[in-house]
């Protein structure tokens, strides 16, 4: 075994310090918005002007860092001016639904830069569904002019339980045959960049929490009712995602005594009890109809004076107050935020869901509508994405810097 030298061992400890000095300064250059200085970057990072002038000037020839010439003087030399790239690299949010997928395209900021609607594809297997649903997204970036080799990270969004460790959908219940589905490998297959996989709700939670609703609350919930119903919860800014990847389920939150001696999973949950499909059950005029067309119509009856319209609004808003009222309980947030298609029209169900918690709840319970809405899940896999795409570009560097 040959020892290592003090001559080495110094070699390693420099380069090991400018690869941490490097990542100090994209940092800040990252979080800058707009040009900076390398005045700037020395007082934000508080290393010194050579090793700074060296790093930027690295940075500058990777293509990350945008050198735009000299700004005007005041009073002494004009110094240099630079600004992130933020198109150095992309990333790319897919939001699979039981109808419809949303697919995005974002800059290194999450500025997104390319949207797209389609239907999900319901023939076939799911890798069959997933694997067009890449295809889609290529033909998305193609279309935008996006670089071979640019995209650095991809976040894909699933209606169920996720194993995040292990990028596998354990169960979507709303897509046809979906338990185990190994999303992530499947994804990196098609695209061959790194994918993150997650649950919807959650999501839609970090997406309001970055720009919606949740702005500023760091211990909040969502509560989505559409085809399905779900819960995410954000405690202390973290998704709590529970040992088996099952916390917010609340789809399978049972409403009372009464359905436990009963065929439960399909009688005596809440999601079969006060979900769309329930409420369809409850009002005639509902048919087989998009919930957008009918549900505008329910509450316009119910405002008219329709006796079975106000009825079926009542059943499920006492029952997805109950649940709104035990999701507040146990997490104790400072705001709960509502989302999908039921609370669409939103203000009729929202204010009805209100009072009834309003009525129960031993502490103030800060009730709002989504301000995302449809777009709140892609809002949640745009960051993820665009995150993991900006630490890409850190390993990036890193190698450029060992191999030079």
């Amino acid at each position: 075994m040959r020892l290592r030298t003090s001559t080495e061992d110094g070699a390693r400890e420099a380069a090991h310090l400018r690869a941490l000095n490097l990542e100090r300064v994209l940092a800040v250059a990252m979080d800058r918005r707009g040009p900076f200085t390398r005045a700037q970057l020395i007082e934000a990072t508080g290393l010194s002007a050579p090793t700074v002038g060296s790093l930027a000037s690295q940075l500058i020839r990777s293509g990350v860092v945008a050198d735009l010439g000299t700004g005007p003087s005041r009073g002494g030399r004009r110094p240099s001016v630079m600004e992130f790239n933020p198109k150095y690299g992309f990333a790319a949010g897919i939001d699979i639904g039981p109808t419809r997928t949303r697919l995005a395209v974002a800059d290194l900021r999450g500025e997104v830069l390319a949207h797209h609607i389609v239907s999900t594809p319901s023939l076939g297997s799911p890798v069959n569904t997933v694997t067009r649903l890449a295809a889609e997204l290529k033909t998305l970036l193609k279309e935008n002019d996006v670089p071979a080799g640019h995209l650095l990270a991809v976040a894909a969004g699933a209606p169920g339980p996720v194993d995040i460790d292990r990028g596998i959908v354990t169960v979507a219940p709303n897509l046809k045959g979906w338990i185990d589905v190994p999303l992530r490998d499947i994804l990196h297959g098609a695209l061959g960049v790194p994918v993150l996989v997650e649950n919807d709700v959650n999501l839609a939670l970090i997406g309001e929490h970055w720009r919606g609703a949740a702005r500023g609350h760091d211990t909040c919930a969502f509560i989505f009712v559409g085809t399905g119903i779900g819960a995410a919860v954000l405690i202390d800014g973290s998704v709590h995602r529970g040992h088996h990847y099952m916390a917010g389920e609340i789809a399978v939150m049972c409403m009372g005594p009464q359905y436990l001696d009963q065929d439960y999973g399909t009688r005596g949950c809440l999601e079969t009890l006060a979900g769309l499909e329930a409420l369809a059950a409850r009002w005639p005029g509902a048919g087989e109809r998009d919930p957008e067309q009918w549900l505008g119509e329910l509450f316009e009856a119910a405002q008219n004076g329709d006796a079975r319209a106000r009825k079926a609004i009542e059943e499920t808003t006492r029952l997805l107050a109950i649940a709104v009222l035990n999701v507040g309980t146990v997490v104790d947030p400072s705001i709960i935020v509502l989302g999908g298609a039921l609370f669409s029209p939103a203000e009729p169900l929202v204010a009805a869901v209100r009072q009834v918690v309003e009525r129960v709840a031993r502490s103030p319970v800060d009730l709002v509508v989504s301000e995302l809405g449809k777009e709140a899940p892609l809002a949640g896999c745009v960051l993820v994405a665009a995150t993991e795409a900006r630490r890409q570009v850190r390993l990036r560097l890193r190698k450029l810097r060992r191999a030079g």
